[in-house]
């Protein structure tokens, strides 16, 4: 049967991942109607349902829409997506702004189906590195009981949008033309850029805001998030993000404890089994291997040494797709 959707932040990065993924998935809609905010309001956009003309967000009238994937930020989500469910559609939100009210589950696709049946309304989309990490981590869990998690991610700089992509080749440009100055310390700074530091030819240990106790608003979401989805309350976890100069492609390197000791042959089996995702056991999988794909994929399993029982792994997905896009349309999938 088809649907009718609206795609609301559709001339995002995110938003025009969602269209593609409608397009490419098959999914059945019926009329398509794309929002964004004033600014975008009038320009049309072309799609595999025709050219569409985009509404401004605060004035449409969301009446006889079934399912709204949203990704306009979580001011607008919060302004619109109440009335948008009031209204009889199903909202998909992409952004941090209903993840953590006990009344909105948060869904991974392969992970908690089950919990988008409860929704009044509104279902949340997790963060994209969250999203990429359980993947991989998840599968264990359900098979051995997570106790204890380390990760690091290495983040894409399209997590930040058109932005941290413009700033991101701008920089390398900059660099580019005295690479020994990278070497000997005379570089000079770029121009101003999207972040606090310059992202081109560099990483930065501090991906999102300052929040509580000096870790980032991106490290709190791997804690708070793994324990929601996972329904684990008692999970122990310890992130550190970082941006890194990739334009697609979340790595996560984590390190897991379980209610069990598990070893890599079992870590392995239990990953293969799970839906959306591919261990790669004869090459390391990277970025460049993840942009473009929906699978994200899981190399580099290793039994602890320090502190023996447990896993350690990598996992890479994209960003735009399992990481937000691909999640959200997955998530309307459920619900037809």
């Amino acid at each position: 049967m088809d649907r009718s959707v609206a795609v609301v932040g559709a001339t995002g990065v995110v938003g025009r991942e969602m269209i593609a993924t409608l397009e490419r998935r098959r999914f059945p809609v019926g009329s398509l109607r794309l929002m964004a905010s004033e600014r975008s309001a009038g320009s049309k956009v072309t799609t595999g349902w025709g050219e569409v003309e985009v509404e401004d967000l605060s004035a449409a009238d969301p009446t006889g829409i079934e399912i709204a994937l949203f990704s306009a930020g979580g001011a607008r989500s919060k302004e619109h997506a109440r009335r948008f469910a009031e209204a009889g559609a199903v909202v998909v939100d992409n952004s941090s702004a209903w993840r953590m009210d006990p009344d909105v589950p948060l869904v991974v696709v392969g992970v908690n189906d089950a919990a988008a049946a409860s929704h009044r309304g509104i279902i949340a989309n997790p963060n994209c590195t969250t999203m990429v990490m359980l993947m991989a981590v998840a599968p264990l869990h359900h098979g051995a009981g997570l106790t204890d998690l380390v990760a690091m991610s290495y983040q894409a700089v399209s997590g930040s949008g058109h932005k941290g992509v413009a700033t991101l080749v701008e920089e390398a440009a900059h660099f580019a033309a005295d690479p020994e100055a990278l070497r000997n310390g005379t570089w000079t700074p770029p121009p101003p850029g999207f972040y606090p530091r310059p992202i081109g030819w560099n990483v930065i240990p501090f991906a999102g805001g300052l929040a509580e106790g000096g870790y980032t608003d991106e490290e709190w979401k791997l804690v708070n998030e793994t324990r929601k989805i996972l329904d684990a309350p008692a999970v122990l976890v310890e992130p550190t993000c970082v941006r890194v100069p990739v334009v697609a492609g979340h790595g996560i390197a984590a390190t897991a404890w379980f209610a069990r000791d598990l070893d890599v042959a079992e870590a392995e089996q239990l990953i293969s089994a799970a839906p959306g995702v591919a261990v790669w056991a004869d090459r390391v999988p990277t970025p460049l291997d993840a942009a473009g794909h929906d699978d994200v994929l899981v190399g580099r399993l290793r039994a602890t040494v320090g502190r023996p029982g447990g896993i350690s792994l990598w996992a890479v997905g994209d960003n735009l797709r399992k990481g937000a896009a691909l999640n959200a349309v997955q998530i309307a999938e459920l619900l037809i």
